[in-house]
């Protein structure tokens, strides 16, 4: 007779350490699956070292048999995100679960329910997924692309995942697309054009980012951001801490000509920032940084004595144009501008073969008119669920 499944909540230090083994166990045959740092996997799930604890609740759960943990689920309501309009993903009757993995079927739809019920007793009535945890971290479940590796910051699932998700009655609100593009090839004369004239304009100026100035630097980026994406679905704006979190977990890839700022009569107003694909060089560690995974990463970050990674991919995560320029040929050609500086740096001075743009929501419809305009193609595609419950 085959064990039966138990599910126990995450509660202690050993818990946390079983939560974030469990999937380098079920993806180590997998070549597309990248293995997280271990030690930073922790802190995303520990109240006190991640800053969203601060306006967020969240229960994580394993679930074991025979004494071995087969599975794991979150289940967690953002207060930032509920207080936000229902247009935008918000609302009080919405919480949110993550974090799935499962050795089989019946393992994850015990796991479902248990965070389901778990959000019922906080009053929700409106299930969204997969969110771990938090909308800046790793929102979607994978159901395109499975067959190569994420790039830094980006999920993985097994592609049975999808199947089961939507046995429970989980109907697609939301997808996001990852944009692929071969960076050694020119963008088609139009776009070399239009750079060209921005060139030429002396009320625009394309700079560089000062990591020497790296906290005054990310308050211009931060400041663009909360215009440009304010209105985006699952928008949700980063508090101090989170900053200062996120910027200590940045600081490592940021490279002064992968970010650059657009300024128009003196004041910035578009900013794009790259990072060399961290996720290829730490791909061999199996997710541990000691004794000798940092002094490896460290040397592949700095380019042996170079001080300048050599990567074949960069990853453009974040983009943004203030929402008064938007709508105007300006916002494209600053966007443009941006995009090309970037490309140069990236193949002349890093080596970079390829691109990737996102993720984006599907119905931005600028980003993905840029996306399509410069010749990338959509090469992964995540989905948000939701579910009345």
């Amino acid at each position: 007779m085959a064990a039966s499944v138990t599910l126990r909540p995450v509660l202690t230090k050993a818990d946390r350490k079983a939560f974030v083994d469990l999937p380098f166990r079920l993806y180590k045959d997998n070549p597309a699956w990248i293995p997280p740092l271990k030690d930073e996997a922790y802190g995303l799930i520990t109240p006190g070292k991640n800053p969203f604890f601060e306006h967020a609740i969240a229960q994580l759960y394993l679930a074991e048999r025979g004494g071995k943990v087969v599975g794991r689920i979150s289940a967690s309501i953002d207060h930032m995100w509920t207080g936000m309009p229902e247009v935008q993903g918000g609302g009080s009757d919405m919480g949110n679960w993550g974090y799935l993995d499962a050795e089989d079927k019946g393992v994850a739809d015990l796991l479902i329910a248990q965070a389901e019920e778990w959000l019922r007793s906080k009053g929700v009535t409106r299930s969204m997924g997969p969110i771990s945890m938090s909308i800046w971290e790793e929102p979607g479940l994978l159901i395109k692309g499975h067959d190569h590796a994420p790039t830094v910051m980006m999920g993985y699932d097994d592609p049975k995942y999808e199947a089961w998700v939507e046995s429970w009655g989980y109907k697609g609100v939301k997808d996001l697309h990852t944009w692929d593009l071969d960076i050694t090839k020119n963008f088609p004369p139009l776009i070399e054009r239009i750079v060209q004239s921005g060139e030429k304009n002396a009320r625009i100026r394309i700079r560089e980012v000062n990591k020497k100035k790296f906290d005054e630097e990310a308050a211009v980026i931060l400041a663009i951001l909360n215009d440009a994406w304010s209105d985006n679905w699952g928008f949700v704006p980063f508090t101090a801490s989170e900053i200062a979190f996120a910027g200590k977990k940045m600081k490592p890839i940021i490279f002064n000509d992968l970010v650059r700022i657009a300024e128009y009569d003196g004041e910035p107003v578009a900013f794009m920032m790259t990072w060399p694909d961290l996720n290829e060089m730490q791909a061999d560690l199996n997710g541990n940084l000691f004794p000798f995974g940092f002094i490896k990463l460290l040397w592949r970050l700095n380019g042996g004595f170079t001080g300048i990674p050599k990567v074949k991919k960069m990853r453009v995560p974040l983009m943004g144009v203030v929402k008064r320029l938007q709508a105007s040929r300006l916002a494209s050609q600053l966007a443009f501008m941006m995009i090309e500086y970037i490309r140069r740096a990236s193949i002349t001075k890093y080596h970079a073969t390829r691109g990737e743009i996102g993720w984006i929501l599907e119905d931005n419809q600028g980003m993905n008119a840029i996306a399509e305009t410069i010749e990338s193609k959509i090469n992964k595609t995540y989905r948000i669920y939701e579910k009345a419950i």
